[in-house]
């Protein structure tokens, strides 16, 4: 699995930009080619259809969302009883909200991700 990581972490690293959106249909929020490429490999629909949600629901408060997710630490998840969370800020730092996941098999351990214009997208397509 190790390499795989590498190898999803290098590939993730050649996108800049996108040439295509493509669209979650029931939600209307697009995608863009990394986050393809990115649920594909990793078998992550999920991601893109959960922060699309939330990102979406919290555009009232900011026009700019910033998505962490997290794996977090053995200690943390033996006191929380979270294995992962995605935190959605406003580009500033200031959380607007905040997830918890009891289990998680996406082989990350940290993601950045931004929604803007109805857009989800990895940092560096920005």
């Amino acid at each position: 699995m190790k390499a795989q990581v590498n190898e999803i972490k290098e590939n993730l690293q050649t996108f800049s930009g996108t040439n295509f959106f493509y669209q979650i249909p029931l939600l209307k929020t697009r995608f863009t080619d990394g986050l393809k490429y990115l649920a594909e490999v990793a078998e992550c629909f999920w991601l893109i259809t959960d922060t699309s949600v939330i990102a979406k629901s919290l555009m009232n408060r900011s026009e700019f969302v910033t998505i962490d997710f997290r794996r977090l630490s053995k200690e943390k998840q033996d006191f929380t009883g979270y294995e992962a969370e995605i935190i959605y800020t406003d580009g500033n730092d200031n959380i607007l909200e905040k997830h918890g996941y009891r289990v998680t098999d996406f082989p990350l351990d940290e993601l950045r991700l931004f929604f803007v214009n109805n857009t989800l997208m990895l940092s560096s397509e920005y």
